[in-house]
């Protein structure tokens, strides 16, 4: 227990030391959390009224971050796999950011669930034994057990194989295998379990399709790495830590084969939903045309597509790929194009228009929605920037005594 006492001394003596760069940008994530606190209490006192959400769209922002969230962390498998069971010598050196990374998302799709809910007073019924979870009828509370399941697994598996690089150790792989084995089958099953959330409302055609888990399976295997190529070059820009070019180069392959099958996915729903239209193709004709006059999402959508048509082309070609530069604005480009498919452009049209083709009123959301958001986008980036500064201070010390 000593030790353990030690490690967690250590940490806290790690994360609160810096350079005034640091400093700067925890200082800098502390003031948007603290915004974003004084959103949500603005939501407490006179409630969800304050967002724009209504009867008829009762998930908007919160629930669009919420689903690309889980892709993110689903997106951890990337590292995990080659690291662990196929012995990638050079995946070894990212695989804790990427644990890490799943660990930051997942606490951001908590919160932003709590948030979508109106208060964390509601949240009772999430409990199994004291509130009603209606296991296992309800697909909410599957993507509730499958989640945390995901958060303990990457808390405990990264954290045995850190304490004991601490000690100047080698983990035993007995030890930490099966739970490295496990996550890789729930990586994909927090993925699929949020897609079947959607596809098993029938009173919501859009959603109704048997691609949406592929879709976001493809499209969070596109995103996740491609966000980690961005964290792990800064990490190595920013830090004495070497990350090599081949695992970049490796993670742009991972990032490229999946945004092309992504796009594949997508021209196929568009071919299904406009060669022959019917009653059921309103939402996409709303997404990228306008219907009846509304046309909120249109910019949205085609936005997204553009975003990732365009690096999903550029990345095709070898010899731009392997261009620092090119990889890391088309990894930028990419992430954000997902992150408008997967939120604005894949929640909000399942409720506009109503299940009777009929709109009465468009989704736009309110500054507290944003406010909100951006907080809850900053308390992810903190908490994955302090699990960065213990990983990287004791890897360093492990592989100098190495």
């Amino acid at each position: 227990m000593r030790t353990v006492g030690a490690f967690f001394r250590d940490a806290l003596d790690n994360v609160t030391a810096g350079s005034l760069g640091y400093h700067l940008w925890m200082g800098f994530l502390t003031f948007l959390m603290l915004l974003g606190a004084y959103a949500y209490s603005v939501q407490l006192r006179e409630g969800l009224i304050v967002t724009g959400m209504y009867d008829y769209v009762s998930w908007g922002l919160y629930i669009s971050n919420f689903t690309f969230l889980v892709g993110v962390a689903a997106a951890a498998l990337m590292l995990v796999l080659p690291t662990y069971v196929f012995q990638d010598t050079d995946f070894v050196r990212a695989v804790l950011f990427g644990e890490g990374m799943a660990v930051a998302a997942l606490i951001m799709c908590l919160a932003f669930v709590v948030v979508d809910m109106g208060g964390p007073a509601r949240l009772w019924h999430m409990i199994p034994i004291i509130g009603i979870f209606n296991w296992p009828r309800s697909m909410l509370t599957w993507d509730v057990i499958v989640l945390n399941v995901y958060l303990v697994i990457n808390l405990t598996v990264p954290f045995y194989i850190l304490y004991h690089h601490y000690q100047g150790r080698k983990p035993n792989p007995r030890v930490y295998l099966p739970g490295v084995v496990l996550s890789l089958f729930w990586a994909v099953g927090i993925h699929l379990v949020t897609a079947f959330l959607y596809a098993g409302l029938p009173a919501r055609p859009f959603w109704n399709s048997s691609l949406l888990g592929p879709r976001f399976l493809a499209s969070a295997f596109a995103a996740g790495p491609a966000l980690m190529i961005l964290i792990l070059t800064v990490i190595n820009r920013t830090t004495p830590y070497t990350i090599t070019a081949s695992t970049i180069q490796k993670l742009s392959l991972v990032v490229t084969g999946a945004a092309q099958v992504n796009l594949i996915m997508l021209v196929s729903e568009m071919f299904k939903e406009f060669y022959w239209p019917t009653e059921h193709s309103k939402s996409a004709i709303y997404l990228f045309f306008g219907l009846d006059g509304h046309s909120a999402l249109v910019p949205w959508m085609w936005t997204s597509l553009g975003l990732t048509a365009v690096a999903t082309a550029v990345l095709t070609v070898p010899a731009l790929r392997r261009r620092r530069p090119v990889l890391l604005a088309c990894s930028a480009l990419l992430f954000v194009g997902i992150w408008i498919e997967k939120g604005m452009g894949l929640i909000v049209p399942g409720f506009v228009p109503e299940p009777w083709g009929r709109i009465f009123v468009e989704y736009s959301p309110t500054w507290v929605e944003w406010t909100v958001t951006l907080g809850i986008w900053a308390l992810g980036a903190w908490v994955f920037t302090l699990l960065t500064k213990v990983a990287v201070g004791v890897e360093l010390r492990y592989q100098q005594s190495h």
